[in-house]
């Protein structure tokens, strides 16, 4: 199980921004008590500037719009930078969180995005055009939200590669 921290956009950078939302799933779950059941719902949330900066946001309450308009706000909190070439992405990677492999492949101009639902939220937000993907092992959204999330947030370009490395290009 592989889970990952990553580096969050200072505060007064990310209250700059203006982001759009968009929400990824909500669930229902169930408490049985002696006068029936009562129910709270959660919601899972992908806010970006469809420029390069992403966040994902989870909330929880007894209502749904409750629970969506926390899990924006939470997602305004955690966001991230990802390194962007042009429409698509400097290189192969793939992202990983707990049961859940994203495979993120760059494409050609004018091919779009190739993803499921959860991804291509993830990917669309995140600003990215045209590129391949392939999930692996578990569906959860959450987890794949997560592993989308940490294989953009682990590409590099090829001067932070260079720079790491000490050579010139």
């Amino acid at each position: 199980m592989v889970k990952r921290k990553w580096q969050v956009l200072p505060l007064q950078e990310a209250s700059e921004l203006s982001v759009d939302d968009e929400v990824v799933a909500i669930n229902r779950s169930a408490a049985v008590v002696k006068g029936g059941r009562r129910f709270s719902f959660s919601a899972l949330s992908v806010v970006g500037n469809r420029e390069g900066i992403v966040g994902i946001g989870y909330g929880k309450a007894k209502q749904v719009q409750s629970a969506v308009e926390k899990s924006i706000k939470d997602g305004k909190k955690n966001l991230v930078r990802i390194n962007l070439a042009g429409s698509t992405i400097p290189h192969e990677i793939t992202g990983v969180y707990c049961a859940s492999m994203v495979r993120l492949i760059p494409a050609a101009p004018g091919t779009g995005i190739i993803a499921g639902g959860k991804v291509r939220k993830v990917l669309e937000l995140a600003g990215v055009k045209d590129i391949l993907t392939k999930s692996f092992g578990s569906n959860n959204p959450i987890n794949l939200v997560k592993a989308t999330l940490d294989g953009l947030t682990r590409l590099r370009t090829k001067e932070e590669t260079a720079a790491l490395r000490g050579v010139e290009l």
